[in-house]
């Protein structure tokens, strides 16, 4: 949901937060608020009134009981349509620390034509919530009926567009009727899945504005449906701006929510920032400050238009640096449930898309198309785990930031910007501070007192003042306890993971290696080692002999054990080393939510080397066994109970060493008797993958549309007068020539005009409409004309050449159009196909059209779906399907293009073999040529349309395609429909590289990709 933030617009989804929510052990919960006085200062409770599964108060949600800060991040499934990969991504997502994840369902996927309500295969809910409660972790679902995320109509159903006579998104009688059964479908596999009943689900409802008054009363209808068919947890919204929708009056929700992208969409100048947004706190305090401040989409990314610049510069754009500044900045404005937007991006296949994006919604996002993991997934994991481990920063008072002031607290340095929160019931305070003009690249330096239990301090103590690295942020926290007894006065490093393994109480800081840091804390325990290098210094402050201070010095890089005794560990890395450790939960013995943290389980151990930790367990005889993924061999790192004997990596016993005084094999300092080391090796490499070279290509024309043998009786007469699309028909002779209103609403559609000549006719005027960056291709009889590229639309005279028109005989005017999607918002109901027509000299008989085989009621393939496939001749066909039959085809190498180098279409097909190795995730793409050239491409990988080249647009010619599409064990079919503009050969060529080798993976990937079978054309 990321385009309309640049508009007025705003947009809907009626969203339900599911989180699996059981009885969590009384044992744990009191670790976990050790010395927070609860019941004391706790403020009132709301809830729905239905259930009080999940509650809420002006801190936080509240879910059985217990407080949680929900951080989440978007993932769209719809986007990555192999069901056993989606286990992957919510490995990712809790592995990075996250606790929920935000997943839009798409009507128009679900509910392809009226009546019909298809939650099969890819579009299933039920695998969805079974894979979250596996991987443990909560969902935000979002069925919308309108979602926006750059899809086609917003996600509203296609056929709706047309059907549909009254204003869509408004309380319209057949809106409703529309609607009410996908919604009804929806609640149908929700409700037992709901808190209440046991499963993974919290409601969540996503719309626009709330004026006019038919928008809101749409919004209620709504909520009373979600009511009236048992869905009894919080309805909240997503305010795209500042808009104060929803709070109050007619579809007031439960808990109101800010949407906000404050770097824009525009990624051509990704070192170019604009400043943070300085009043989320007062807004929220002004608006709803008796509800926790919510962002259900907060910026994790951006999209990437036609001809932009690639979704490499906007991982720039919004990469760590942007991370770190602005996500800790929402902190300090007091947020305490976000989503990022987006986690996992995936792939706008097939009809998907508006017509504003291409393919790939990579989205720069911390996991990328491929699931590959990007640097931008070290900052969010460094950031998550602190949350994880910070029960006191569940429940915090703003106190105040360098523009109001903060008692008690002086700044030195005015290039630092601090806001201060502080836990009322332990009084730990946080104190995030980034510089005060956000955008600077340059160094800060400030010192800064603060009051704590021990009085007042300037900090830093031992030296002069903290560095702020350009765009970076950090939050230096005051009276902080850990694990069981333990605690920090203060620290100016930062807090990766603090916590109880086994009987230490564990606190692991970070910071970057070109700088100093300090953190005071009690050493306790008996038989405390402290580490005896020289970067690490420690002092006793006079006043408070109990206190050490530590102090790291610039160039500690690794990890380093700063002290060790049999109740307490500490240790402290580098930045970058900090990243590759990881801390993943213990399972409980037993309970639905034995693999949730904070819910299920408090046991984790730290993990440091693999590329991937994906889950852990210890057995009764002692076996710590870890499962995950490798991308080179690894010197492994553990910190776990005393009880661990022995070591596993995906089933194969790791060879352990012996903790001794000396830096590892990784540049650790090892003096813990608690750090276990061994090494992991690969087993596969990149270079020994191999794929084949794209060949033997068989050739087939695909345009035989324009030949003269060509009947088109049994094509739709389109004869139309009316529609409820929009715009209407600018000129013509009254004749409504749009696809949607024939059943053909999403990918190429082709047009057929007949009239019977006198001579006279010299030319064709045109308007053709296919929403923004669409391509059309006009024919009179056999001859090409010309190709059109557009905006939303164009309008074009088509001259017919010499000789082209046979006076006294049916001639007939076609046209190929590349409909690329639905446009957002309220316009909606876009017409895409022929706006306006007129024969020079004549008149037009009749018009037939034709689009995918059996338009949007009837078309053949259920398993890949309505928006799979299109118009072409070879697509009605089924010609990219797996198992057709192509030996009487002719050998045409890709790269020769069509015959004689004319306009026209084209069908190539060849097949090839893989075998990859089981226990392995490779990623692949396949690569076209990155060459300007006047064509159109689909892609079809065993049958799913999973790419859009239009080489003289771009900017995309890659296109990752996942295991489950691809069969790593067998046999493959490739085709590609390519689209010559003009009567100027091209030469595309295609190849399947390997981008990335890991050993690990999620496990066996089922392969759905049914084959052809015989159809009437």
């Amino acid at each position: 949901m990321a385009l309309l933030k640049l508009r007025v617009w705003a947009f809907p989804a009626l969203i339900s937060l599911v989180i699996v929510l059981f009885t969590w052990p009384i044992t744990a919960r009191v670790a976990l608020e050790r010395d927070l006085n609860i019941a004391a200062t706790e403020p009132p409770r709301h809830s729905t009134g239905l259930s009080n599964a999940v509650q809420w108060d002006n801190y936080t949600l509240f879910v059985n009981d217990q407080r949680v800060f929900i951080y989440s991040g978007e993932f769209h499934t719809f986007r990555l349509p192999v069901p056993d990969l989606w286990l992957d991504i919510f490995q990712k997502m809790v592995a990075s620390g996250l606790n929920a994840v935000s997943i839009y369902i798409h009507w128009g996927l679900s509910n392809p034509a009226p009546g019909v309500i298809d939650f099969n295969d890819w579009r299933a809910l039920q695998p969805i919530f079974d894979a979250a409660k596996l991987a443990g972790i909560f969902i935000v679902l979002r069925p919308g009926p309108y979602i926006n995320a750059e899809t086609t109509a917003g996600g509203l159903a296609h056929w709706a567009t047309s059907v549909v006579a009254g204003e869509l998104r408004t309380n319209a009688t057949d809106y409703k009727n529309a609607w009410t059964p996908y919604i009804q479908g929806i609640i149908n596999v929700t409700v037992p899945n709901q808190v209440s009943n046991g499963g993974p689900v919290i409601a969540q409802d996503n719309e626009f504005s709330q004026s006019p008054i038919q928008r809101a009363e749409y919004f209620a209808e709504l909520e009373a449906a979600y009511r009236a068919g048992g869905i009894v947890v919080p309805l909240t919204y997503n305010d795209p701006g500042q808009g104060r929708n929803f709070i109050n009056g007619t579809g007031a929700v439960d808990i109101y929510g800010l949407d906000a992208y404050p770097q824009g969409f525009d990624c051509s100048n990704p070192r170019v920032w604009r400043p943070v947004t300085t009043n989320y706190h007062q807004y929220h305090e002004q608006v709803n400050p008796s509800q926790p401040w919510y962002m259900p989409e907060f910026q994790g990314g951006a999209f990437d238009p036609w001809r932009g610049p690639g979704y490499d510069a906007c991982e720039v754009l919004t990469g760590p640096d942007f991370q770190d500044v602005f996500y800790k900045q929402n902190w300090a404005s007091n947020v305490k449930l976000i989503s990022y937007y987006m986690l996992y991006g995936g792939t706008s296949w097939g009809g998907i898309p508006f017509p504003g994006v291409y393919t790939s919604y990579d989205y720069g996002a911390a996991i990328r198309e491929s699931r590959a993991l990007s640097p931008k997934f070290d900052e969010l994991k460094r950031q998550a785990l602190f949350l994880r481990s910070s029960p006191q920063f569940r429940k915090t008072d703003w106190v105040g930031d360098s523009t109001t002031g903060i008692p008690g607290v002086t700044v030195n340095g005015s290039a630092a910007f601090i806001t201060l929160l502080r836990n009322p019931d332990s009084n730990t305070g946080f104190f995030i501070v980034r510089q005060t003009n956000s955008t600077s690249t340059e160094t800060a330096n400030f010192s800064i007192t603060v009051p704590t239990s021990q009085g007042t301090f300037s900090l830093p103590q031992t030296f002069n003042s903290i560095a702020l690295n350009g765009r970076q942020s950090k939050v230096l926290v005051t009276d902080y306890s850990f694990g069981s007894k333990s605690s920090l006065l203060y620290s100016t490093a930062s807090i990766f993971f603090a916590g109880k393994i086994d009987k230490r109480d564990v606190l692991f800081l970070f910071g970057d290696s070109d700088q100093s840091h300090e953190f005071a804390l009690p050493l306790t325990g008996n038989t405390g080692v402290r580490a005896t290098r020289a970067d690490v210094k420690f002092t006793t402050p006079q006043t408070i002999r109990e206190f050490t201070t530590v102090t790291v010095l610039p160039g500690t890089t690794g990890l380093v054990t700063v002290f060790e005794s049999d109740s307490q560990l500490v240790l402290f890395s580098d930045s970058v080393t900090t990243a590759t450790f990881w801390a993943p939960t213990i399972p409980a013995e037993s309970g639905a939510l034995k693999n949730f943290f904070q819910f299920g389980s408090n046991s984790s151990v730290l993990v440091g080397g693999p590329y991937l930790v994906r889950n852990a367990t210890i057995t009764k005889s002692g076996e710590l066994a870890l499962r995950g993924d490798l991308n080179a061999t690894a010197f492994l790192t553990v910190i776990a109970p005393s009880s661990v004997r022995s070591v596993s990596w995906n089933g194969d016993r790791v060879e352990t060493m012996a903790s001794a005084a000396s830096d590892d094999e990784a540049g650790h300092s090892r003096t813990s008797s608690a750090i276990i080391t061994g090494r992991v090796t690969t087993k596969v490499r990149a270079s020994g993958i191999k794929v084949p070279t794209l060949s033997k290509w068989k050739f087939a024309d695909s345009l035989p549309e324009i030949q003269p043998s060509f009947s088109d009786a049994h094509w739709i007469l389109a004869n139309h007068t009316t529609t409820n699309l929009s715009p209407k028909p600018s000129f013509g002779d009254g004749r409504v020539l749009f696809g949607c209103d024939y059943g053909f609403c999403e990918n190429i559609v082709l047009w057929r005009g007949h009239f019977k000549a006198t001579g006279a006719e010299t030319a064709v005027n045109l308007t053709i409409s296919g929403g923004g960056s669409f391509g059309a291709s006009v024919f009179i009889n056999d001859q090409f004309i010309n190709s059109t590229l557009g905006g939303e639309e164009t309008n074009g005279l088509y001259t017919f050449p010499k000789g082209s028109v046979h006076a006294g005989k049916d001639n007939v005017v076609t046209v190929i159009q590349d409909n690329m999607g639905n446009d957002e918002g309220d316009t909606a109901k876009s017409s895409r196909g022929i706006l306006g027509f007129q024969l020079n000299n004549g008149n037009f008989s009749e018009w037939r059209v034709q689009g995918k085989l059996g338009g949007y009621t009837n078309f053949p393939d259920k398993t890949r779906g309505v928006l799979n496939e299109g118009g072409l001749f070879g697509e009605r066909s089924g010609w990219h399907l797996p198992g057709f039959d192509t030996s009487s085809w002719a050998s045409r190498s890709l790269d020769q293009g069509l015959p004689n180098g004319k306009a026209g279409v084209g069908f190539f097909v060849t097949t090839f073999d893989l075998n990859v190795e089981k226990e392995t995730d490779v990623f692949m793409s396949f690569v076209f040529d990155d060459v300007d050239q006047p064509y159109r491409a689909l892609l079809f990988v065993n049958g799913w349309q999973f790419g859009k080249r239009v080489a003289n647009l771009g900017p995309q010619f890659k296109f990752p395609v996942h295991q489950g599409i691809l069969n790593y064990s067998g046999k493959n079919t490739v085709a590609v429909a390519l689209w010559a503009l003009e009567n100027t050969p091209v030469k595309p060529s295609l190849k399947l590289v390997v981008d990335q080798v890991l050993d690990g993976g999620v496990g066996s990937i089922k392969v759905n990709n049914p084959g052809w079978k015989r159809r009437v054309v």
